[in-house]
């Protein structure tokens, strides 16, 4: 059974900044597309960003500028640095890996508080 363990989330203010990280087993992660998705309360699942193992980056349009995905492969770790959060960026914040089918990860909460 595949695992992604993510971790960084928590509590911050508006204006603040997080981290999160995701961890895959090598025998996917140097093949699959590795991304964050975020439900908010009430709403749909949603693309926060994503890389493919080549490389390409997509953000959705309200975090550009803000978040930055990238990928360690020494580690077989993603990150999700968040800076200059807003209350609406709230939710649980889910990895996902993409190798044939996907995997996801457990989620981690994510709070802004304004």
């Amino acid at each position: 059974q595949v695992q992604l363990v993510e971790s960084g989330g928590g509590l911050v203010q508006a204006g603040g900044s997080l981290r999160l990280s995701c961890t895959a087993p090598i025998s996917i992660f140097r093949y699959a597309a590795m991304g964050w998705y975020r439900q908010a309360p009430g709403k749909q699942r949603e693309l926060v960003a994503t890389e493919t193992a080549g490389g390409t980056i997509n953000y959705t349009d309200s975090v550009k500028g803000r978040f930055t995905i990238s990928r360690d492969n020494d580690k077989n770790t993603i990150y999700l640095q968040m800076n200059s959060l807003k209350p609406e960026d709230t939710g649980v914040y889910y990895c996902k890996a993409v190798w044939y089918t996907d995997y996801w990860g457990t989620g981690t909460q994510v709070t802004v508080s304004s």
